[in-house]
């Protein structure tokens, strides 16, 4: 009688009875929508009440919010890394180039967390909280809604130089943007509808001053405008829109581009007699379309490498491990 990969009496290998059960697929850590249904019911509320609030009292803040999600995901997976302070043991990822200075949002996420620890203490991963966050701050400003999957957990660790290599910059070429995002498994239409997060926000000088100083693809009259604000030398943290309707979303982003008045020269990219030019097109001629694109590639985004299970932990504050 042949031998089987598990004998009753005598077993070829023996593994711990946890791994058995994964194995056969009796355990499962996956992410789900009703995750804190019965650990912190109103987890989901609370949550949007105080997003609500904070974009209230500054619009910007709902693009801050969305950012600092992405900004997270797009580094080691949306597991919260990025909002962890340096520690002895690890430099994290708040003084990264595409980082420093302009992360910002850190005290309304601060604020959840507090409420969600005297409501269900050790429950709500800050990770979940950015992941929700970012999509109650873009209804908040006229976005369409999606469904976020949740039970992440949070890293212990973060990582400067992946947000440095990871995270696409401001000056990107298209084929730089492109393949920044190919890295994180997104198709170019992928890449084309999340760049439409611009549609809210500002960006800072620094980020914008080769563009209207050296860029030929440029509506003059804007970049003459821009100027003013943005001098060559100095100015580097004075703001300007990312576009015409900054406070809410919609798809006056792809419309700027299509005058050539992309803030970043990143943006510009989209619509510069290349391959994505039909796609910015399309969003302009049917916004509806960009609305959907959008919260179809926020899903995906927000699914990228979570830690979950007994992976990683629960943290007390979100910007210390505990």
């Amino acid at each position: 009688m042949g031998t089987t990969l598990f004998s009753i009496n005598k077993p070829i290998f023996k593994i711990p009875f946890f791994l058995f059960l994964c194995f056969i697929g009796i355990v499962s850590s996956q992410l789900s929508t009703d995750f804190y249904s019965t650990t912190c019911s109103n987890a989901l509320s609370t949550i949007k009440t105080a997003v609500d609030s904070a974009v209230s009292n500054e619009a910007r803040m709902g693009a801050s919010l969305l950012r600092l999600h992405f900004h997270d995901c797009f580094v080691q997976g949306c597991d919260g890394s990025v909002l962890l302070n340096d520690t002895s043991s690890f430099t994290g990822e708040q003084t990264a180039f595409p980082n420093v200075n302009s992360l910002r949002g850190f005290g309304v996420i601060d604020n959840i967390k507090s409420q969600l620890e005297s409501l269900c203490p050790g429950v709500v991963s800050c990770a979940d909280i950015l992941a929700v966050a970012a999509r109650d701050s873009v209804v908040a400003l006229g976005g369409q809604s999606w469904t976020v999957q949740l039970g992440r957990r949070d890293s212990t660790t973060a990582s400067f130089n992946s947000a440095n290599s990871d995270l696409p910059g401001p000056t990107f070429s298209l084929q730089q943007l492109v393949d920044a995002f190919s890295k994180k498994d997104f198709t170019t239409e992928e890449m084309v509808a999340l760049s439409g997060g611009h549609t809210i926000g500002q960006a800072a000088c620094s980020s914008f001053r080769t563009r209207i100083y050296n860029d030929t693809n440029i509506d003059s009259s804007f970049a003459t405008s821009l100027q003013a604000n943005c001098p060559s030398v100095g100015g580097d943290r004075n703001l300007a829109p990312l576009d015409t309707s900054p406070t809410t979303f919609d798809n006056a982003y792809f419309q700027d581009l299509q005058s050539q008045k992309g803030l970043l020269h990143s943006d510009q990219e989209l619509f510069n007699g290349g391959s994505t030019d039909s796609q910015v097109n399309g969003y302009v001629s049917n916004p509806s379309s960009f609305q959907t694109d959008f919260a179809n590639a926020m899903v995906k985004m927000s699914n990228l490498g979570p830690l979950t299970g007994s992976s990683g932990e629960i943290r007390t504050n979100c910007w210390k491990t505990n």
